[in-house]
C-alpha cells in the first residue's frame, strides 16, 4: 500500500483535472442541448408533435446529468480545499458525504479523470468504505445525487412543460390557438377603458363659430429675442428696463496733458481772459473754430 501521503498529492492532480474536465463536459451537453430544442421547436411547427414528445426525453434527460455532473465538481472543488483533511487513514465526517458520493457516481459518468480520482479515494480507505459506499448501506451518499442517477420515464406533465417552453422561446404557435388567445388577453389588460365603451368624440366645429372666436394671443410669430421684465426686490422696490446707451468718452493721457498746458500759456499772453471761451476748451465739448486752434499753435510755439 502507497503511503498515505503520496496518495493525497496525486489526488491533488486528480481533483484538478475532474475540475476542468467537468466543466468542459457541461459547456458541450449544453451546446448539444440547444440544437436539439431548436429540432424540437421545427418538429413543432411541422405539426409532429409526436415526434417531438419522444425526442425532448433526450434534452430532459441531458438537462439531469449536466446538473449532476455540477454537483459533483462541487464535491471536487470542497475535497480539494480540505486536502489537509484528508491526510488521516480515517475519514473525515465532514468529508464523508462528499467522498462517498464520488465513488457512488463516478462509475456512472464518462469522465475518466473523476474515475482515477474515485481509484485513489478506494485506495486510501479500503475496499470496505467503498462497499459501504458503493451499496449506500449507511445512507451517506447524497440525495440529491442518487435522485439524478435514477433511470425512469419523465412525467408527462415535465413533457409539456418542456415543450411549451422550447415553443415559446422560439416563436412556435403550440398547442395551436394558445398564442392568439394569449394576444387577446394582453389586448384586454393593456386597454385603459378595462372592457367599458368609449365615448364619442365632440363633433367639431363648424366655419362660422371658428370665425367668430378669437385667436389666441400667442398666435402668430414669436419674436426670437424675449426680455423678462425685471422683479421687485427690497432694494429695488420699482424696477426698469435699463437698455445700453453710447461709451462715455475719457480723455486720453495726451489730451489731460493739452489741457493742462493750454491754460498757463493763454494766461501769459492774454492775462486778462475770457470766460466764454472756458467751455471751448472742454475735451468732448464744442468743436474750437479756426481763431480758437490758430491762437492755440502760436502759445504752443513760443
Amino acid at each position: 500500500m502507497a503511503p498515505s501521503s503520496s496518495i493525497v498529492s496525486k489526488l491533488k492532480v486528480q481533483l484538478k483535472l475532474s475540475i476542468s474536465r467537468l466543466r468542459m463536459v457541461q459547456q458541450k451537453d449544453t451546446a448539444i442541448a440547444k440544437q436539439q430544442r431548436r429540432q424540437m421547436a421545427h418538429l413543432l411547427e411541422l405539426g409532429k408533435e409526436e415526434s417531438a414528445r419522444i425526442r425532448v426525453e433526450n434534452i430532459i434527460r441531458s438537462d439531469i446529468t449536466t446538473e449532476l455532473l455540477e454537483i459533483l465538481e462541487l464535491y471536487c472543488e470542497l475535497l480539494l480545499a480540505r486536502t489537509g483533511l484528508l491526510e488521516p487513514k480515517e475519514c473525515d465526517p465532514g468529508l464523508e458525504e462528499p467522498i462517498k458520493s464520488i465513488i457512488y457516481a463516478a462509475p456512472r459518468t464518462d469522465v475518466k479523470e473523476l474515475q482515477h480520482a474515485r481509484q485513489l479515494l478506494v485506495e486510501k480507505y479500503g475496499k470496505e468504505f467503498a462497499l459501504e459506499a458503493i451499496e449506500n448501506s449507511d445512507g451517506k451518499v447524497a440525495e440529491r445525487v442518487l435522485k439524478k442517477l435514477k433511470v425512469e420515464p419523465p412525467d408527462p406533465e415535465l413533457v409539456n412543460l418542456y415543450l411549451k417552453e422550447i415553443a415559446r422561446t422560439y416563436g412556435v404557435d403550440w398547442p395551436k390557438g394558445e398564442k392568439r388567445q394569449d394576444h387577446g388577453n394582453d389586448e384586454d389588460e393593456d386597454s385603459p377603458t378595462g372592457g367599458q365603451a368609449v365615448k364619442n368624440l365632440e363633433e367639431p366645429l363648424t366655419t362660422e363659430e371658428l370665425n367668430k372666436a378669437t385667436p389666441p394671443r400667442d398666435l402668430g410669430p414669436k419674436s426670437p429675442v424675449s426680455i423678462a421684465p425685471p422683479s421687485p426686490s427690497t432694494d429695488n422696490v420699482n424696477p426698469r428696463i435699463k437698455l445700453p446707451g453710447p461709451p462715455e468718452l475719457k480723455p486720453s493721457a495726451k489730451m489731460s496733458g493739452l489741457k493742462k498746458d493750454t491754460p498757463s500759456t493763454q494766461t501769459q499772453s492774454d492775462p486778462k481772459g475770457k470766460d466764454e471761451e472756458g467751455p471751448k476748451k472742454l475735451v468732448g465739448g464744442k468743436i474750437p473754430d479756426v481763431d480758437e486752434l490758430s491762437r492755440r499753435f502760436a502759445a504752443l510755439k513760443r
